[in-house]
């Protein structure tokens, strides 16, 4: 059973990238549920500015998260390759607003490198600096958490909002 735990982590993680302004992301593919074209959430009144809204997704109430704004990065127009990746959470769903997706990768665990630290920057949600390729053609993806990213708790939510959500879904 050993050699078959150790085969698994020899492949790597299977993540998806993708991109805010000029930064490269990833997650693990195993998080998302669909890739959707980019559509006008519900706005909410009074949620925080990184909450783009909620949308009706086949009779479910999700919350979409702009990740431009959560990151406090300057929001660029919505364009044809702007999308909305939906997450599968162990609280729910969760969409997650980007400009664009890129590919789906395997990262063998030793192209990951540890995030660096920064003095008063939060980088709980951060696990690691995945290194692809080499020369010009080498990628430097910022490897995300989405559950600690986007779980219930990071929303950032009122009690009340919060509970909105919940009956309206």
């Amino acid at each position: 059973m050993e050699a078959a735990k150790s085969s698994a982590n020899d492949r790597g993680r299977e993540c998806l990238t993708f991109r805010l302004g000029r930064e490269e992301y990833a997650i693990e593919i195993l998080r998302v549920q669909e890739i959707r074209q980019y559509e006008e959430p519900n706005r909410i009144p009074e949620a925080p500015a990184h909450v783009a809204g909620v949308l009706n997704l086949r009779g479910v109430i999700v919350p979409i998260l702009d990740l431009r704004r959560k990151f406090r990065l300057k929001t660029a127009d919505i364009t044809a390759s702007t999308v909305t990746i939906v997450l599968a959470l162990s609280r729910g769903v969760v969409g997650a607003v980007v400009d664009s997706v890129s590919d789906v990768v395997n990262l063998p665990a030793d192209a990951i490198r540890p995030a660096p630290e920064f003095e008063g920057v939060s980088q709980e949600h951060i696990t690691g600096i995945g290194v692809l390729g080499e020369g010009a053609g080498k990628r430097m993806l910022i490897l995300l958490d989405v559950e600690r990213l986007l779980g219930a708790d990071s929303l950032n939510l009122s009690t009340q909002l919060t509970a909105q959500l919940q009956a309206a879904a």
